[in-house]
């Protein structure tokens, strides 16, 4: 009911303070499907729960860190995205000649995109535009896709920080299509149990340090 609310949030940021560890049970024990989880716990899929939840967890700010390591990793990465070779080594060109200096988002947006490539994953299964489509087409690829962003949204970077941070508060497996770059975004860019990694971001951990 507080959700309803038009002034209920700061009510239902104080409510969700105090029920944080039910809620954690739930999903560490339970592991509920996502649908029934919204249904009991239908704050924590706003903007500033998500944020709120992620710090709960792990007591780190989502969305700052993200853009902020992320920053720091990008000259970094596209160092690496200008080495590839072959196919790869195209498509990533190809996403590098779209960036722009002017537009700090859509650089970063392009930086995510080229990490994608280089995992030699897909940038669609996470990122994609529908411009001039009609309802029943975009209503078709949302019901294909299983986790993804759909834009027309002002901001990309955000959204995948959002993206992620919702799927680490739900414990859910990464989507076998963005598996290493969800590794990446976790373990790389945001540092978290970042112990053990798989061998395809091992080496690229290893190309980042040299």
């Amino acid at each position: 009911m507080d959700v309803k609310k038009r002034n209920g949030k700061e009510t239902v940021h104080r409510k969700m303070d105090k029920t944080f560890s039910y809620r954690r049970l739930e999903v560490v024990r339970e592991t509920p499907m996502v649908q029934d989880f919204q249904e009991r716990w239908p704050a924590l899929f706003d903007v500033f729960e998500i944020n709120a939840e992620f710090k709960r967890i792990t007591t780190l700010p989502l969305q700052s860190r993200f853009l902020s390591q992320l920053d720091i990793l990008s000259s970094k990465l596209i160092a690496l995205y200008k080495k590839r070779g072959g196919l790869i080594g195209k498509r990533l060109k190809s996403i590098m000649d779209q960036m722009t200096e002017e537009d700090v988002d859509h650089g970063r947006e392009s930086v995510l995109k080229g990490l994608c490539v280089y995992l030699n994953e897909d940038p669609e299964h996470l990122i994609r535009q529908h411009v001039g489509v009609s309802d029943t087409a975009f209503e078709e690829s949302v019901e294909e896709t299983t986790v993804g962003i759909f834009t027309d949204l002002d901001n990309v970077p955000l959204a995948v920080a959002l993206l992620f941070g919702l799927l680490y508060a739900l414990n859910m497996d990464y989507p076998h299509q963005l598996r290493y770059t969800f590794e990446v975004i976790q373990k790389l860019i945001m540092e978290l149990d970042g112990g053990t990694l798989s061998k395809k971001v091992q080496v690229l951990k290893n190309r980042l340090n040299e």
